[in-house]
């Protein structure tokens, strides 16, 4: 019979352990070392880190918040595994909203911030023959909170950030041999946006998402 899972509290799930577990395993699943489908198991998590079961069970609660677990009753957690039309479905709605996101970015051609954004692009650059994984998919979600930030659209804003969390999953183990293109496209899409030329920096931003997911638009 299994147990009632325990209510947590505010200060248990916003601890600085439950953060460490979960920065941990959001990077096992987005480097590909948990592939979709693995089993989550809490008891085994919790002895390989060296911590007790409520940090992981935060933990797993947050991932699942982010889209990057599913949890199910008596099944318990499990990286998420998309189907074929749910990856469509999340590659058409992230273009579309990229392509606005670069589209008022351009419109709004904020200087100051985007000379924030070049200096990313050059870090990304630079570091793209690397194939150091984790930094470029860092790097690549700083360079499109800052495309966001230029925008200056909250509502976008706040959507783009949490549809990045649940396609992370689906793009980071495809993204893993096109760094150097990945920066060369966000380089197109900076250059437009200097230009203040909105119509191809939605365009670009738009390819670039349907390029990653390696789809035909």
């Amino acid at each position: 019979m299994d147990l009632p899972i325990p209510e947590r509290t505010l200060g248990e799930s916003h601890s600085p352990l439950t953060r460490m577990v979960v920065d941990t395993l959001r990077d096992r699943i987005l480097s590909g070392a948990a592939a979709g489908g693995d089993r989550l198991v809490e008891g085994k998590l919790s002895e390989e880190l060296g911590v007790s079961r409520m940090p992981v069970r935060e933990a797993l609660r947050q991932l699942a918040s982010e889209g990057l677990v599913t949890i199910e009753p008596r099944r318990g957690a499990a990286v998420t595994q998309f189907s074929e039309e749910q990856v469509r479905e999340l590659v058409e709605v992230r273009a579309t909203l990229e392509g606005l996101n670069a589209k008022l970015a351009a419109k709004r051609h904020d200087a100051a911030k985007i000379e924030e954004l070049q200096s990313i692009l050059s870090e990304g650059v630079r570091l793209a023959e690397t194939g150091d994984t984790l930094t470029l998919m860092r790097l690549n979600q700083r360079f499109h909170d800052a495309l966001a930030n230029i925008a200056a659209n909250s509502v976008l804003r706040d959507i783009m950030r949490s549809l990045r969390d649940r396609t992370a999953l689906l793009f980071s183990p495809l993204n893993s041999g096109r760094g150097k293109q990945n920066w060369e496209e966000h380089a197109a899409i900076l250059r437009a946006v200097i230009d203040g030329d909105a119509e191809l920096a939605s365009l670009l931003a738009t390819r670039h998402v349907y390029n990653a997911a390696q789809m035909q638009p």
